[in-house]
């Protein structure tokens, strides 16, 4: 029998793999990862593409402060009525804007099927603006994607390159292979230089396929490189690391069982 949530994220999956836009979870670790975050969407957005951003992120992770706003309103606010979806989008210089998301995000496996259509139908018109749609989430939270995570089809990985940085990215690979991740896309950030940028992916991705055994794809570096060309080229994943990756995802599907029928 299949999971529940199989069927409800149907709609997103369909929605997120559907171009244009390009849908991609955003992570980003470091000593300043909200500005990591930030950094790379403007960097995205420089190369002439539209980009919006639902931030399903909470408290210090949100990049409610790096961009200079208020909290703001959770687009699942839609669903009472209490706002309309242009009040929910919070306009970015430079960016189509910020929408607040984390309750959304949570409540989604819980609604019904009216209340799930119609959240899914806000996202489809938000879509029709961007070029780019980043779903930022905490690398903390990397092991249990929301359905928003859990349906874009990319991952990238904002790495800072220093030492808090590179224990947050490993951290962050480790726990979405847990969630059945086949390969993840790593930008480093805040590098002295293309060789020191090198030399910190070169060493994550050593240390990430001795011990998890997810592919790394490198990106470049976020200051210095076209990050939405690198997004829209297709992924090569050797046939090895997909099977692993398949088993990955069977093992995941397998907890989430497990969790709907305790």
């Amino acid at each position: 029998m299949l999971d529940g949530r199989e069927d409800q994220a149907a709609g997103l999956r369909r929605l997120f793999r559907r171009a244009p836009p390009q849908v991609v979870a955003l992570y980003a670790g470091g000593r300043r990862r909200a500005d990591n975050a930030v950094l790379a969407a403007h960097r995205i957005a420089g190369q002439a593409e539209r980009v919006l951003i639902l931030d399903e992120a909470e408290g210090g992770d949100a990049l409610a402060d790096a961009l200079g706003l208020p909290a703001g309103t959770d687009l699942l606010q839609l669903l009472d009525g209490r706002t309309t979806l242009s009040a929910v989008v919070q306009p970015v210089p430079g960016l189509v804007g910020r929408v607040p998301a984390a309750a959304a995000a949570l409540a989604l496996p819980l609604l019904d099927a009216a209340r799930r259509a119609c959240l899914v139908e806000a996202l489809r018109i938000l879509h029709r603006h961007a070029g780019f749609v980043l779903v930022h989430a905490s690398g903390d939270q990397a092991a249990e994607p929301s359905p928003f995570v859990q349906a874009a089809p990319r991952r990238l990985v904002v790495a800072e390159a220093s030492a808090s940085g590179a224990t947050e990215a490993y951290q962050t690979v480790k726990g979405l292979a847990a969630a059945g991740a086949g390969s993840v896309h790593v930008a480093v950030c805040r590098a002295r230089g293309r060789r020191d940028a090198a030399a910190f992916f070169d060493s994550l991705a050593a240390l990430v396929r001795r011990h998890v055994g997810v592919p790394l794809a490198w990106l470049g570096e976020v200051e210095r490189d076209d990050l939405a060309a690198g997004l829209q080229q297709p992924l090569q994943t050797p046939a090895r690391d997909a099977g692993a990756a398949f088993l990955r995802k069977v093992a995941a599907m397998g907890r989430g069982l497990d969790a709907s029928r305790g």
